[in-house]
């Protein structure tokens, strides 16, 4: 960075320098310009010298016939473009203030007629019409010069700063020498660095490999969901191998300009080839290298043009040893197969979401330098962040010190621990927002409903909050959250998840005898997840394990529109096994609210007066707490927000220690994956 910034200063000091040339150059054009036109030109001259100017053929001896107009005492005649100026004499009354006169004919150089009008007292001079115009000349010059250099210079700046004109075709590469992250700052992927590992003792020690004829993969492919710290491995490679690091991104290199792509590509690695050992990291390459052939775009697509190149360099008919090319993507399916090829991209790794140990170190890298309460545990945090990304675990840090430093506190606690957790997920409270007392209760029975159900059936996530406090998009929410990765997807994991989602809907139906928008997100999720249970996973008798489902969503570049590979009776099979899906559990929960309408009335009414519960407030009314009972429990501990939010106490108090109910009988039982874990939310905005 040190060398860059030291380019930058060189090239801003040579720009200087231009300058003050060229204005240093124009001003002395314009001095010379100006002292010779001052010393040669006589804008009067007499008779004599106007004779001498008719023999040496720069004036016209035939003189055009003219009129002596009246100005004061000047009498002006115009003749074959000079000007005849002559001075009446004051005293004299034959032409004084005569407003016509006498006219010039004949030839100029007879000198009798213009002799006798100065013997008569008018005395006669002549003006030279280019005489001063060597201003002109200086004006025309000077403008000339200052356009040209405004024109390079504006070529220059256009062409990217490098320093030659139409600098179009010259990478966009950001160089970087002295990069000071390592692998100890990259935490929760073991398994990803061990790979990568093998990339930084080849550029520190090739020999080792070459000695045992192994060659290092020339490429690297980092896959992986966004925020998981692609570009911070393969910071982390460089940094650890000390060798220059040239950073681009996919877009840089297609412009509107056809060609500019594959030259900036040539570029790139001619530059790196200057700097080997080095890595060459391209971010986002599926802008640059997703399929070609089909779909939008043929075969003269400047993308695929620069693809081409890019295939070619990484492994053509020269080689590029000590050159390793490392990319990172999160759309790997739609990349063209000969840049995934063994011989291009050698390796693909792909880079996970953490596990509650890898969620666990990154929570212990990025509060480094935060100050944190005693209290603060991060094993518990880490369990309660299941399908968080590195990048959401750094902003919920964030948050959290952004809300201690705005309680004017010293440390961060667990309060604002949980409050980041709940903001990354479902964004800040909006305590301000007016909210009418019919949908206060709507939107109460309906979180009710959710968290009834998620305490009922028996593979759902434990429930941390319920609000009715409006959060982002959503009116209320329910927050349940998974206490352990577990990826596996049951029948009756799915199950349950789609009865606790429905639940809401049904708590409107059987208490308000009416039905909201707000659970428009909740039936979306539904049919998402009875179509998969069908169509992808195997799990309706009917239709047996057969993947109907398609590779993912339609790529334009591959596809032009989604194609269904079974028939319409498949179609209509798969469509009535989806609904007896979604019914049967719709169903399911409805009985199970009918059996419990007393706890759902009282955790509405609670939820209306106290807007926000907790756990303990939701176990107490599962065990048939009334409603008087939990207003009394919430005073006595001036609950504004939860005492252990965590769930880190341990406390021996029957309220704590009593056990939930046992799920009725018979229950199919499921929750939502762990990797898709996020709180209920509901849709109810824009009601009041």
């Amino acid at each position: 960075m040190k060398t860059i910034s030291k380019r930058r200063r060189n090239l801003s000091k040579t720009v200087k320098t231009i300058i003050i040339v060229v204005l240093v150059a124009v001003l002395g054009i314009a001095a010379y310009f100006v002292i010779t036109s001052q010393i040669n030109a006589q804008k009067v001259r007499t008779y004599d010298q106007f004779v001498d100017l008719i023999e040496d053929s720069r004036a016209d001896r035939e003189g055009e016939p003219g009129s002596i107009a009246d100005d004061l005492q000047i009498d002006k005649i115009v003749v074959s473009g000079y000007n005849l100026y002559g001075y009446t004499d004051v005293t004299s009354n034959t032409y004084a203030y005569s407003s016509v006169g006498p006219s010039l004919y004949g030839d100029l150089s007879d000198s009798g007629k213009l002799q006798k009008w100065m013997e008569m007292g008018i005395q006669i001079s002549f003006e030279d019409p280019n005489a001063g115009s060597g201003w002109g000349n200086v004006l025309y010059i000077a403008v000339l010069v200052v356009g040209i250099v405004a024109f390079f210079l504006i070529l220059r700046s256009m062409s990217g700063g490098s320093g030659k004109v139409m600098n179009f075709g010259k990478t966009k590469a950001r160089v970087s020498t002295n990069i000071k992250v390592r692998f100890s700052d990259v935490a929760g992927a073991e398994e990803e660095k061990e790979e990568l590992k093998e990339v930084v003792d080849f550029l520190k020690s090739p020999k080792k490999f070459s000695d045992l004829g192994a060659k290092i993969p020339k490429g690297v492919l980092l896959v992986g969901p966004p925020g998981t710290g692609k570009t911070l491995f393969a910071k982390a490679v460089a940094g650890e191998a000390g060798v220059p690091f040239f950073s681009v991104s996919g877009s840089d290199f297609v412009e509107m300009y056809v060609g500019v792509g594959a030259s900036r590509v040539r570029d790139l690695f001619d530059m790196a080839k200057r700097n080997q050992p080095c890595i060459i990291f391209i971010d986002e390459i599926d802008a640059v290298g997703r399929q070609r052939g089909a779909g939008l775009g043929g075969g003269h697509d400047e993308r695929e043009q620069t693809l081409n190149q890019i295939l070619v360099q990484m492994d053509g008919f020269e080689t590029n040893e000590g050159v390793i090319v490392m990319a990172a993507t999160n759309r790997a399916d739609i990349l063209d197969s000969a840049l995934l090829r063994p011989g291009r991209f050698d390796r693909q790794i792909y880079v996970n979401l953490p596990d509650v140990k890898g969620r666990e170190a990154i929570l212990k890298v990025h509060a480094r330098n935060k100050p944190l309460a005693p209290d603060v545990n991060f094993k518990v945090i880490a369990r309660m962040t299941s399908g968080f990304s590195g990048a959401d675990l750094a902003n919920l840090l964030n948050e959290a010190a952004i809300l201690a430093a705005r309680a004017g506190k010293q440390m961060i606690g667990n309060l604002e621990l949980y409050e980041g957790i709940n903001k990354v997920i479902m964004g800040p409270q909006k305590k301000s927002r007016v909210v009418t007392e019919a949908d206060k209760k709507c939107t109460a029975y309906h979180e009710a409903g959710h968290a009834i159900l998620a305490k009922l059936c028996e593979h759902t996530d434990n429930v941390h909050e319920v609000s009715i406090i409006p959060r982002g998009m959503a009116a209320g929410y329910t927050l349940t959250r998974p206490e352990t990765d577990d990826n596996d997807m049951t029948v009756n994991k799915l199950n349950d998840f789609i009865c606790m989602a429905l639940g809401g809907r049904v708590a409107e139906e059987l208490v308000i005898h009416d039905v909201s928008a707000g659970a428009s997100n909740d039936i979306q999720k539904v049919t998402q997840m009875a179509r998969k249970m069908v169509t992808e996973w195997g799990m309706s008798d009917k239709v047996g394990p057969i993947c109907y489902g398609s590779d993912g969503p339609v790529f334009l570049g591959r596809d032009f529109e989604e194609r269904n590979s079974y028939s319409e009776q498949t179609a209509a099979i798969i469509d009535s096994e989806v609904r007896a899906i979604v019914e049967k559990q719709y169903e399911r929960a409805r009985t199970l609210l009918k059996e419990n309408r007393s706890i759902l009335d009282n955790m509405a009414r609670v939820l209306v007066e106290r807007e926000t519960i907790y756990t303990a407030e939701v176990d107490m009314l599962m065990r048939g707490s009334s409603y008087s009972e939990v207003l009394e429990y919430m005073e006595r501990h001036d609950k504004g927000m939860p005492d252990d939010p965590f769930g880190m106490k341990t406390s021996g108090s029957a309220e704590t220690e009593a056990s939930v109910p046992e799920p009725v009988s018979g229950q199919e039982a499921a929750q939502e994956p762990a990797e898709e874990a996020k709180p209920d939310t509901d849709e109810k905005s824009d009601k009041e």
